[in-house]
């Protein structure tokens, strides 16, 4: 099964970057890729103000872009995330909607993490623009293969993907606009690790380069393996399309002779009462 990696430097401008989107889409789906995954806000990257402005529905041109393209090539596209206008809700919600090659959607999921931290001096604050989701997602596509659906931030959060393991995800789709600097100190460490651990292949893609708003991401989008094994992997700058085929059957033999998800010990798992998460407690 071939997959893909869409690497995108966006700006405010939503039609060039759907445009670049739709070449890169292409280039894959010419290269023999049957699922296809953009990053994170891949229609709009810049200013609170111009995020709110990049926001849609569901019905609304980027995923309408997504579900034609996806049935005019024959493949599947996680539509990376879009700032998504949920009815009923105040703030957007951060979507990432699964496409089948029929244009029909399979699953949408919203990012459950929000991204508020201090970062060298600057303080990102995600959750004022953004309403977090609740559930987490597993689609599967066309050919009955579990696709676990995640966001960026989520990356640092293993329960999610280890439930998305448990739950029987095979493949892990991350979009991401991960910053230069953790791009660099924690990117490779953290994809690897939850591929790993969880004995799943992981498409990660990466936003790269500057973007209106001060935010720079750092690229390197990668497709591993479950063994770790990168398969494909892009610089820390340049828009790129990675291709990488994936061994299922090599997955069920790495499952089967490290069965590490089967000899789990839910039993013996419990969350301490209270919780504490500050002051390195």
């Amino acid at each position: 099964m071939k997959v893909a990696a869409v690497q995108l430097n966006s700006s405010a401008d939503q039609q060039a970057n759907l445009a670049t989107a739709d070449r890169l889409t292409r280039a894959a789906a010419a290269d023999g890729a049957r699922l296809i995954v953009l990053p994170e806000k891949w229609t709009a990257m810049g200013s609170d103000d111009e995020q709110r402005a990049a926001a849609q529905p569901l019905d609304g041109p980027a995923i309408g872009w997504a579900r034609e393209t996806a049935r005019e090539l024959g493949v599947e596209i996680v539509a990376g995330s879009i700032l998504e206008l949920v009815p009923g809700q105040e703030k957007p919600g951060n979507t990432s909607v699964h496409v089948d090659a029929a244009g029909e959607i399979r699953a949408v999921y919203r990012k459950v993490h929000m991204f508020d931290v201090v970062l060298g001096g600057r303080v990102y604050r995600e959750s004022e623009l953004e309403q977090a989701g609740e559930e987490i997602v597993l689609s599967q596509t066309a050919d009955g293969v579990e696709l676990g659906l995640s966001v960026c931030y989520d990356l640092r959060f293993p329960e999610l993907y280890r439930i998305l393991a448990v739950l029987g995800a095979r493949i892990i789709a991350i979009p991401a606009a991960f910053t230069l600097a953790t791009t660099r100190d924690h990117w490779e460490t953290l994809v690897r690790a939850r591929a790993i651990e969880d004995q799943a292949f992981v498409i990660a893609a990466n936003q790269c380069g500057e973007h209106p708003g001060g935010h720079r991401s750092g690229g390197r989008s990668m497709i591993v393996d479950p063994w770790g094994t990168v398969l494909a992997q892009a610089g820390e700058e340049g828009e790129a399309a990675l291709v990488a085929e994936l061994d299922l059957e090599r997955q069920r033999e790495i499952r089967a002779s490290l069965p590490s998800l089967a000899n789990r010990q839910p039993g013996a798992y419990r969350w301490p009462e209270p919780v504490h998460a500050e002051g390195g407690r």
